[in-house]
């Protein structure tokens, strides 16, 4: 059975399509859909909770939850609650109700069932200790902070999901969708993943990187504006290390800690994602070919470039340039 979390602050959104998913699969399924895709909402003392937008949400039980209710078969589902920014982080992670939901967590994992989580709630995961060691990602302007509160869990800012045994997390709250597809895919096969997907016109999506606008993650940052100064001064050719440390006036290893505390990354990954995004606009905007683009960003071998590209937004960059309603040139493949 799947049983959907809901804590008070839930986004509706992100649990109403993950209750849709699970009720177009079961009925693609047949007359008789499986166990595995019965599902319920529940909330922890059996009473109704109240959204982020204030309205109240009915669950299915009227009784609270119980550890002993979750088994090998069984998949716990937490939406992500409100909570956009780190104070209420800090909020959410101290609520008693959140206290509760950890050990909870706590208990259907031990009992052998499926856990996932999106958005804010992969923190509510975190706390529980289930993330520890694990690849795990969240809503992508929330992912630093997750380094930082749990260095122990190799934060992936830019997956929409990742599957890391029976843990499951997702990103932002409408990558809720994307999580309760591959929970569909795992329980019943990704056949059936792909029919709902086409069912309700669900786009695959590999990647948050086309998403992460980053300017308010480093508009307090004087060493992060310094580097995306100088690298947009300098797309078209390579950088190192060391020049990116004297154009921000600090040493490499003061560099590499103050943008991993700010933007969850590596100097380097913050060039290639300032090309790429670069490159996005250019494929947007141009007819230029898809190699002069490579070559105008920085990136002499276009079959690299391509790789990168497709590595940070999740798609080709001629499919940049068709999504955005740009003309194909003859070599913009």
């Amino acid at each position: 059975m799947i049983t959907h979390l809901a804590l008070d602050g839930v986004l509706e959104g992100a649990l109403g399509i993950g209750i849709d998913i699970v009720d177009t699969a079961a009925a693609v399924a047949g007359r008789t859909p499986p166990r595995l895709l019965f599902q319920r909402v529940v909330s922890l003392d059996g009473e109704p909770v109240r959204s982020g937008s204030g309205r109240l949400i009915s669950v299915s039980t009227g009784v609270p939850m119980s550890p002993k209710e979750f088994g090998p078969d069984d998949v716990l589902v937490i939406a992500g609650p409100s909570a956009a920014d780190e104070g209420r982080i800090d909020q959410l992670l101290i609520r008693p109700d959140t206290l509760r939901a950890v050990e909870l967590i706590r208990h259907a994992a031990a009992g052998g069932a499926t856990v996932a989580a999106s958005c804010s709630a992969t923190f509510v995961l975190a706390a529980s200790g289930l993330l520890s060691g694990r690849q795990a990602t969240t809503t992508w302007w929330l992912a630093p902070l997750l380094s930082r509160r749990f260095p122990d869990v190799e934060v992936q800012a830019d997956r929409m999901v990742i599957e890391s045994g029976k843990v499951l997390t997702a990103g932002a709250a409408f990558a809720h969708a994307d999580l309760m597809l591959a929970l569909v895919a795992r329980l019943q096969g990704a056949e059936l993943a792909h029919r709902v997907a086409r069912y309700l016109v669900l786009d695959a999506r590999m990647s948050q990187s086309r998403y992460m606008v980053l300017e308010h993650l480093r508009s307090t940052d004087p060493t992060v504006r310094a580097v995306e100064r100088y690298v947009t001064a300098n797309l078209d050719r390579q950088l190192t290390l060391t020049e990116l440390a004297c154009a921000a006036s600090v040493s490499e290893r003061t560099l590499a800690r103050r943008i991993r505390a700010r933007l969850g990354i590596s100097p380097m990954e913050f060039v290639h994602r300032l090309r790429v995004r670069h490159a996005a606009t250019l494929l947007a905007a141009t007819r230029d070919p898809v190699d002069a683009i490579a070559a105008a960003v920085g990136y002499a071998d276009p079959a690299a470039f391509r790789r990168i590209y497709r590595r940070h937004t999740g798609e080709a960059p001629s499919s940049t340039r068709t999504r955005s309603g740009a003309p194909q040139t003859s070599s913009g493949i």
